[in-house]
């Protein structure tokens, strides 16, 4: 359901508070906004947040070892094939791609879980909890798409909370990146490859509704160059 976003600015001063709480790198005045005064703000369907995560969980499964005939099996039996990216197949069922720079997906899985309401805050100085695993399908055991929906009860944020947490990230990436540039120590346990994950999961999440705005992005179609 689309709503009004919330006003830009205001959140966009949050956004600079926060950074300044966590003593890092402020953008220049003239960094974008993510949203315009009078654009609408939608959260994507609690079945496709809960598709996207399920998928990175097997993705992040087959880093560290799961069979690629199991991770295949498990997803048809989901009838998640067609949520999976033509990058995530070709590494599910073939290995092609980075495992390394795959493996960091479990920060995306955080934000995910987060939108979903399964998790309970996303704290940019902390990494994703030891917990996260056992909030996700417990694909060593089978555990179904049906079942695990049922176990964790999603009950997904409002559109403008996660609207004012994009925007967070979105200056957090750039504070992160320019912290490494300068050499400035960094607040907590995580890295800019970190904030990038949970900004990819936020990107796609959160879609805008306005003149400056197109169709919302695929997963692989995320930018995160600015």
């Amino acid at each position: 359901m689309t709503v009004p976003a919330p006003d830009p600015r205001v959140v966009r001063e949050a956004s600079l508070r926060e950074l300044d709480r966590l003593r890092l790198p402020l953008p220049p005045r003239q960094y974008p906004l993510v949203w315009r005064a009078g654009d609408g703000v939608a959260l994507r369907s609690t079945v496709e947040l809960e598709a996207r995560t399920a998928v990175l969980n097997v993705v992040l499964a087959r880093c560290y070892g799961m069979p690629p005939q199991a991770a295949m099996s498990w997803l048809l039996n989901a009838r998640l094939v067609d949520a999976v990216t033509k990058p995530e197949w070709q590494f599910v069922i073939g290995g092609k791609g980075d495992r390394r720079a795959l493996a960091l997906h479990l920060e995306a899985i955080y934000g995910l879980t987060w939108l979903l309401g399964i998790t309970h805050h996303l704290e940019p100085t902390e990494p994703a909890t030891d917990k996260l695993v056992d909030l996700l399908p417990d694909l060593p055991r089978a555990e179904t798409m049906v079942r695990w929906r049922s176990r964790t009860l999603a009950a997904p944020r409002d559109a403008a909370t996660a609207a004012a947490m994009l925007d967070r990230y979105y200056c957090l990436d750039w504070a992160y990146q320019e912290a490494r540039r300068r050499r400035v120590p960094l607040p907590g346990m995580i890295d800019s490859h970190a904030v990038g994950q949970r900004r990819w999961a936020l990107e796609w999440a959160v879609t805008f509704i306005g003149p400056y705005h197109g169709a919302p992005r695929g997963w692989e179609e995320i930018d995160l160059s600015t």
